[in-house]
């Protein structure tokens, strides 16, 4: 028999849940319009304490009083990985389907925030400072959260069938089982990847941006 390459098996997969990623992406494009029109709720006083938080963290960063790039890459990939962790294990327990959706729109919202914050506060230098700050990271990162939760949803519809419906799968749980491991394996090197980028590459984008801002 010929074997299969990576290609197709990549292909195959997102033929066959190509409308879970196109709801999955949907889903969490609504989290960042939603992110971003929390932004514009805020009240002014809100809006400044917050901003005072943000200013001090950028004082730091720039008199090097920040915490150093090892520890930083331990807390995020620690952050990332048990929340991606968590959307995988939540795919095996079906129950916990709707959360997997509450957990995507809640990344949207994350992301919806941060990048519109900045904007709010500092017009087009808040624009730049956020791709510089957001983007690094999350070049890797979205793309995991959107796998795992189509994986995870994907996972959990077919547990469904197999124990109400019991026809329409013809693999058995244990290979299907195998490559939902193979994810998350997939998800936890984008994940440490991600975290490199924003405890190593972010901080100095941002320095350099903040020094031609004054």
């Amino acid at each position: 028999m010929r074997k299969t390459s990576i290609k197709e098996v990549v292909f195959q997969h997102l033929k066959d849940h190509l409308s879970i990623y196109l709801f999955v992406s949907v889903l969490f494009l609504m989290g960042v319009i939603f992110g971003a029109v929390i932004v514009n709720s805020m009240t002014i006083g809100q809006k400044e304490d917050l901003f005072y938080y943000l200013n001090q963290f950028f004082g730091h960063l720039s008199e090097g009083k920040a915490a150093s790039s090892k520890e930083m890459f331990v807390q995020s990939l620690l952050h990332n990985a048990k929340y991606l962790g968590l959307m995988w294990i939540l795919g095996i327990s079906i129950i916990g389907l709707p959360i997997i959706f509450i957990m995507v729109f809640l990344k949207g919202i994350v992301v919806g925030f941060t990048v519109g914050f900045l904007v709010n506060q500092m017009g087009i230098n808040g624009f730049f400072l956020s791709i510089v700050s957001v983007l690094p990271q999350n070049i890797l990162l979205i793309p995991a959260y959107l796998i795992v939760g189509t994986c995870a949803i994907a996972f959990s519809l077919k547990l469904i069938r197999q124990l109400f419906v019991k026809r329409g799968i013809n693999e058995a749980p244990v290979q299907w089982f195998g490559r939902y491991v193979i994810v998350l394996g997939l998800i936890l090197i984008m994940a440490l990847i991600s975290s490199f980028f924003e405890a190593c590459l972010s901080p100095l984008l941002i320095e350099k941006l903040m020094s031609m801002f004054k």
